[in-house]
């Protein structure tokens, strides 16, 4: 079992996550300190209001104060105000602060809100003087082209990255001799050894073996990334353009886990309802999962007393697409040139410096962006989890109308847990979401 590796990751992190931001729309005001024989009155002072979304170890209980704390040694004269977002109701808050035009300075999220969202409405600052740098030409190519515009404009600085996949309970697959499906070596099973897991673990007595939920867009990569991967399908077109949802291949997945015993829709559950089911070991499986995940879980249940096995979601031509998350600085652009400025200064002070970009990848517990020193190097737990990364899959969350499109798959899920025909619920939900790519 791998829980003392993980509990010690966790510690690893922790030591960088300190009190004061909560839940909700809480602030952190990191106060700049005045350099020795400097006057800090005699200085005019930039506030930046940092909206952090919980991003891995990030976001509540963000260790960014700690790490801001050289920065304004640095720079006394910017002062940076962090507020706490929550994925449940961040996106309203800041899109109400846009409406009354107080719209954050700062924002650290994914290119999909950053850059499909808020950058293509025109509200965000075009980044691209800081891509031309050393460290940024270390990025890696598949992140950079899901950071850039198809005309070339950056509205996101990436910081971090993680590759999103399912988990399995290892102990009670290997209970119900459904353990044979799985190739431990690579994470990886096919579709039939998926279906053939589910009715050993169905037939021994586990009546929710795993559970589509789709009561939200909370963790729809995981709904996502299982429909397209069982028989090789997609959810946009291969140039981003447009939404794909009505394919044979979808609309097979689909009545495969509607048909088969032992997979369950659930439409008032999210995501994280099944990452705390799956925890709590009431179902064996969760399409909702990453190493924070675990991370996060060994933190808060400590009674956890399985071994969780990470794994690829099953797929029929024997190599899975997963979902990537990539996460960093975005800036609005207010009108205020010293603002934005200000912002960028605080990027490149965070991301420059090999050791400040060290210290934030490790408090968000995910993965650097760009070539440095293996920061977990002789962890068992991330080395694991590093693994999966070969699979990562086509960042298609830059597609135009995102949002509706994300809103459109999971109503489209509970229509088909309801009984509704497939192809037709699949084909409502395409039509919105190319209606609101085109608008």
């Amino acid at each position: 079992m791998k829980r003392l590796l993980s509990l010690f990751l966790a510690l690893c992190a922790l030591a960088f996550l300190v009190s004061g931001c909560g839940g909700g729309t809480a602030k952190t005001t990191t106060m700049p300190e005045a350099t020795p024989g400097q006057n800090p009155a005699q200085q005019e002072e930039i506030d930046l209001d940092l909206w952090v979304y919980p991003v891995g170890g990030l976001g509540s209980n963000s260790g960014l104060p700690t790490i801001l704390s050289a920065f304004h040694r640095a720079h006394p004269e910017i002062r940076v105000i962090i507020h706490s977002a929550s994925y449940e109701t961040g996106d309203a808050e800041i899109e109400e602060a846009i409406a009354n035009e107080e719209t954050p300075d700062m924002v650290f999220e994914g290119p999909e809100r950053l850059t499909a969202n808020w950058g293509a409405r025109g509200l965000m600052a075009d980044l691209s003087d800081l891509w031309d740098t050393e460290a940024a030409s270390q990025i890696y190519d598949n992140v950079a082209v899901a950071c850039r515009t198809n005309d070339g404009k950056h509205y996101i600085y990436p910081i971090c990255m993680t590759t999103h996949c399912m988990a399995i309970n290892r102990d009670v697959f290997e209970a119900a001799d459904a353990w044979q499906y799985v190739d431990e070596e690579t994470h990886t099973w096919s579709t039939d050894g998926f279906i053939s897991a589910v009715k050993k673990l169905y037939l021994s007595g586990i009546n929710t073996v795993g559970e589509v939920y789709c009561g939200g867009q909370g963790g729809d990569q995981g709904t996502r990334a299982l429909i397209n991967n069982l028989y090789s399908g997609s959810f946009t077109t291969t140039d981003h353009l447009r939404y794909n949802f009505n394919s044979q291949e979808n609309a097979k997945a689909l009545q495969l886990l509607y048909d088969l015993d032992g997979i369950v829709f659930t439409p008032d559950r999210v995501g994280s309802d099944s990452i705390t089911s799956f925890a709590s070991g009431a179902i064996p499986m969760t399409f909702c999962w990453n190493v924070a995940n675990e991370v996060s879980q060994v933190i808060n249940n400590p009674n956890l007393n399985f071994d969780i096995f990470p794994m690829a979601f099953p797929t029929d031509n024997g190599h899975a697409d997963l979902q990537g998350g990539v996460w960093g600085f975005g800036v609005f652009d207010n009108g205020d040139p010293q603002k934005i400025e200000a912002a960028k200064t605080l990027i490149r002070f965070l991301t420059e410096d090999n050791n400040q970009y060290t210290q934030l990848v490790l408090a968000s517990t995910f993965w650097p962006v760009r070539d440095v020193a293996n920061i977990y190097e002789n962890d068992e737990l991330m080395t694991e989890y590093f693994t999966l990364r070969q699979y990562l899959g086509d960042y298609y969350q830059v597609t135009p109308g995102w949002a509706d499109a994300r809103t459109a798959w999971w109503q489209m899920l509970q229509k088909v847990g309801d009984g509704e025909d497939i192809p037709t619920a699949l084909q409502d939900a395409e039509d919105a979401a190319n209606g609101a790519a085109t608008s």
